[in-house]
């Protein structure tokens, strides 16, 4: 089964998606539109327990938003009842039945980091990092990362990442417990795959009920979002972001070789104008 810029690959109770976008492998209307395609897919089989996410770029798990589409975008400041399409449709993977397991080995940032984190566990390898730069760039994360993060780490540590928009990078992911173990980059896949293949002898009912009693547990995140979507919409439609992004560009950001070798230059040079 294939919707490029996703591959799916099927054993018993498992499905192995590849993510296959270049040249720059973004979060972008493709990528959405693929996402969309394929969970209805997923979510048909019934015994399906576990979703393996994989990338086959070996920079980046997913760069970030396509920020020359933002540039152009032009939203209006309307309040909305629900969240923006990217962020609900990273919430509804977060609500399957099924497990959902992402394996980093390069660079996730912006959206990219957003959609691992709506991800159950996470896999990476000493070259992973992560990050939320968007408030730099006069937005804030709006598929879900203001939100996740606060739940995932806390609001202190949440607020000290997303208001500096720092790296993190893998060995502080994984004491954060964004990561649950770091591998070699050749042993990364395999150990990702033996727990999903564990997973994937679970009672599928079972599976649904642990992931469903946890999420109540940690409170509803509907308003959470929609929250977060509005301030998106709130700040773009002011134009907060249009100089800053604008320099992110000049500066050789959403290009292979400023973010793979020297993003902390690219944003140091966007701010600086």
């Amino acid at each position: 089964m294939a919707s490029r810029p996703l591959t799916v690959e099927r054993e018993p109770g498992l499905a192995v998606i590849t993510i296959d976008s270049p040249p720059l492998n973004l979060v972008d209307g493709p990528f959405l539109g693929a996402l969309l395609q394929v969970l209805p897919e997923l979510e048909a089989d019934e015994d399906l327990r576990v979703a393996l996410f994989r990338s086959a770029d070996p920079d980046f798990f997913l760069m970030h938003g396509d920020v020359e589409a933002i540039l152009a975008s032009r939203p209006t400041p309307a309040a909305a009842a629900a969240p923006n399409v990217a962020a609900a449709t990273f919430a509804r993977l977060s609500r399957e039945p099924f497990v959902t397991i992402g394996v980093l080995d390069g660079a996730a940032r912006g959206g990219g980091c957003e959609f691992l984190s709506a991800l159950d566990l996470r896999f990476g390898t000493a070259r992973a990092v992560i990050g939320q730069p968007e408030v730099l760039l006069g937005i804030l994360p709006g598929a879900g990362g203001t939100v996740r993060w606060a739940r995932l780490a806390g609001r202190a540590k949440a607020l000290e990442l997303l208001l500096t928009g720092r790296d993190v990078e893998a060995d502080e992911a994984l004491a954060l417990g964004w990561l649950v173990a770091i591998h070699d980059p050749a042993d990364v896949d395999a150990a990702a795959l033996d727990l999903a293949r564990s997973i994937a002898r679970m009672p599928p009912a079972s599976i649904a009920a642990v992931k469903r009693v946890v999420d109540v547990a940690l409170g509803d995140t509907t308003n959470a979002l929609v929250a977060e979507s509005n301030a998106l919409t709130a700040l773009m439609a002011a134009g907060n972001h249009v100089e800053p992004m604008r320099h992110f560009l000049a500066a050789g950001g959403q290009t292979r070789d400023g973010e793979r070798d020297d993003f902390a230059g690219v944003m140091d040079r966007t701010l600086g104008g």
